[in-house]
């Protein structure tokens, strides 16, 4: 990857719905070498699709829930990580080293709907013994490009 690419991503980034024709003028390249990069980070896994940010509150779900979880290693791990993926509320998961063992970002449209998720579905995934919930007041840093 040389800067040329690194510019690729950097000005991808930022607006994901330009035309090749519109993202060569902004690198300095011609079509058809800036379209063969493109391509090739794609290939190459750097680029991993393109997608529309969506603003939560405005299609309803802009409650966000910040959920610590820990959970009994003895269960396994992949039953937990399987049930999490099925819940489309849940936007975003890591699973971390050291406590707790899960961060995940949970959007519903409001406190009523978060309980009632926190009860009947992510309390009872396997192996959860505990979740600590923190409501989130306000988005500083939301989906920043990477560095380039």
């Amino acid at each position: 990857m040389d800067a040329i690419d690194r510019q690729i991503l950097a000005v991808l980034q930022t607006e994901g719905r330009l035309t090749v024709t519109e993202l060569a003028q902004r690198v300095g390249l011609s079509a058809a070498p800036c379209h063969r990069r493109l391509r090739e980070l794609e290939k190459a896994g750097v680029i991993r699709g393109y997608r529309a940010l969506v603003d939560g509150a405005a299609v309803g779900h802009g409650f966000e829930v910040l959920l610590a979880v820990t959970i009994d290693r003895e269960t396994s791990v992949a039953g937990f990580e399987s049930g999490l993926a099925e819940i489309p509320e849940v936007v975003h998961a890591e699973r971390l080293f050291g406590e707790p063992d899960y961060f995940v970002r949970v959007a519903t449209a409001d406190l009523g709907a978060f309980q009632k998720l926190r009860d009947e579905r992510l309390a009872r995934l396997p192996g959860v013994l505990r979740l600590t919930s923190t409501i989130v007041m306000k988005k500083i840093v939301d989906n920043r490009p990477l560095p380039t």
